[in-house]
């Protein structure tokens, strides 16, 4: 979601210097395999009309620190062989540390998309991917003003933080009407809410889990939730025998014409697997409310104008909640329960979209890269 803007508008630039090859950006898209379900990968560079990756690494699940050694050994092949004049990273997984770590040690420039955003929780592994990555950057690409803070208190040169907007907002901005087309869930005329999950701190401890389940479910006696569930917490409501809270819910088998059908309005949450990116950004936009622990999603929320409540203690995000449509939640029954029923009752929170996330970011990132890089 966040690479695809930016190969859309290098492949634009040179289908315009056809004729002119020194114009052109030569790039390899390299896929570490990190993410490896196939509605976790492969229907994404369907739906995002991106090219197969020219180097799939396959590193597969593991530790972070297993996968951090895998996707390093394999990537300084990739960067011996390739001796590219540039890497980008983008966002805050293990492949985004590992492949900065493995270029800036080989001295090839680290571009990295998403940077300067912190939450200030060294227990997350994410705040710990985003530090490392920024300090080893030479081209640090923000979404938000106060990533440039961030940026410059860790003593980073300003001459290395570009403030450009938000790649996943040009992704959203770009297929939002190709997803209400065709997309082939369809909800809508039905209110419902939506659900993600799969933070450690809401999935991996067993009594947290539950509480929070049952959280949810007070409020599903008002409003159908449905829950297209993460491979990884999928397994964690197995290992905790959770099934119990759930109506085990076959989205693709909606019937346009009945949509409520399968969708148990009452007393529990309707639970599916992971959803393509169309299918799911159709179901964000016509949501009621959304319930979740991811960064992306407090971000799409903020443009889609949708309520969105944040099973975390903080963010990195702090736009969405300054000049958007989030609320920090944590895991706090009467804060989710009143929240809640404030939107419910046409009380919800009302936003801004924030600066410079108009769709256009990746195309400011090509240009800097092209000017600096051709110096």
């Amino acid at each position: 979601m966040k690479i695809a803007p930016i190969l859309h508008v290098i492949n634009q630039r040179n289908q315009r210097n056809q004729k002119d090859k020194r114009n052109q950006i030569a790039y390899k898209l390299v896929h570490t395999g990190q993410h490896y379900d196939p509605e976790m990968s492969e229907t994404f560079f369907h739906d995002l009309e991106l090219p197969s990756p020219d180097i799939y690494l396959d590193v597969g699940s593991g530790s972070h620190s297993q996968q951090v050694a895998r996707v390093m050994m394999k990537f300084e092949e990739v960067c011996l062989k390739e001796k590219p004049d540039a890497v980008v990273v983008v966002g805050d997984v293990n492949s985004t540390l590992a492949c900065a770590l493995t270029a800036a040690k080989l001295g090839i420039p680290v571009a990295h998309v998403e940077a300067g955003l912190r939450s200030f929780d060294r227990t997350m592994p994410e705040e710990i991917n985003r530090v490392a990555t920024d300090a080893l950057s030479d081209f640090l690409f923000t979404t938000e003003k106060s990533a440039n803070k961030n940026l410059m208190k860790e003593g980073i040169s300003k001459k290395k933080i570009f403030f450009v907007g938000n790649v996943m907002i040009d992704t959203l901005l770009k297929f939002k009407a190709k997803a209400n087309e065709k997309a082939k869930i369809n909800l809508k005329g039905l209110d419902f809410a939506l659900l993600t999950l799969h933070r450690p701190t809401n999935v991996d401890n067993k009594n947290s889990f539950k509480d929070l389940l049952q959280t949810l479910r007070m409020v599903s006696r008002h409003i159908p939730i449905i829950f297209p569930a993460h491979p990884r917490t999928q397994k964690q409501i197995k290992k905790f025998g959770y099934e119990k809270y759930f109506n085990v819910l076959n989205l693709n088998s909606i019937n346009p014409s009945n949509p409520i059908n399968p969708i148990n309005p009452k007393n529990s949450i309707n639970l599916s697997g992971p959803l393509p990116y169309l299918e799911f950004i159709n179901l964000m936009a016509n949501a009621k409310m959304v319930f979740t622990d991811s960064g992306g999603i407090q971000e799409e929320t903020t443009i889609l104008g949708v309520p969105c409540l944040t099973i975390r203690q903080n963010t990195e995000r702090p736009v969405t909640i300054e000049e958007g449509t989030n609320i920090l939640v944590g895991n706090n029954r009467s804060r989710i329960l009143e929240e809640s029923f404030k939107i419910l009752n046409g009380k919800g929170k009302k936003g801004k979209i924030p600066q410079l996330w108009d769709g256009r970011a990746s195309e400011r990132i090509v240009k800097i890269l092209v000017d600096h890089l051709n110096n």
